[in-house]
């Protein structure tokens, strides 16, 4: 959780748990780059330090830190592309709809508006619902298999 990590192909990548949280590729197929993160909330703002520390936590530091890490790796910026999943809200609890407490729709929603503000398309996600999922990204077929509880298994 929190964790962002880059490799090149023929890696895969795979983050584990995603209820609210976002799990967030960016992939340049041609450079056979991808990196993800796995985006706990939707902003840094009063996180001081720990959005230094920890960037890949909040989406609004997850998303400039990881374009810079697979351009670091060889990536285009300019072909790059975005595949997202999570976002799910797990619990049932009083007042639940209010934005607030929906972490994991700020969450999608806030990392789809930086990506289209970084000038990066979203290709596919998955995100939504009220379960939790598991995704593994591939430098092999560039597909997101998204395991999503007791729903079974997509590629996206």
């Amino acid at each position: 959780m929190a964790d962002m990590v880059v490799v090149s192909a023929p890696e895969s990548l795979v983050t584990l748990g995603l209820g609210s949280c976002i799990g967030l590729v960016l992939f340049d197929q041609a450079a056979k780059v991808a990196g993800m993160a796995h985006i706990m909330l939707p902003d840094s703002r009063g996180a001081g330090q720990k959005a230094l520390e920890k960037p890949g936590k909040f989406a609004d530091t997850a998303v400039p830190a990881l374009i810079a890490e697979v351009c670091r790796k060889g990536a285009v910026r300019s072909r790059l592309k975005a595949k997202m999943a999570g976002g799910s809200q797990m619990f049932a609890l009083p007042g639940a709809q209010t934005d607030f407490l929906a972490v994991g729709s700020r969450n999608a929603r806030e990392t789809e508006d930086l990506l289209k503000q970084h000038g990066i398309p979203v290709a596919a996600m998955d995100t939504g619902g009220n379960k939790g999922r598991t995704v593994e990204f591939s430098t092999k077929t560039w597909m997101l298999t998204v395991k999503v509880l007791g729903k079974g298994t997509a590629e996206i």
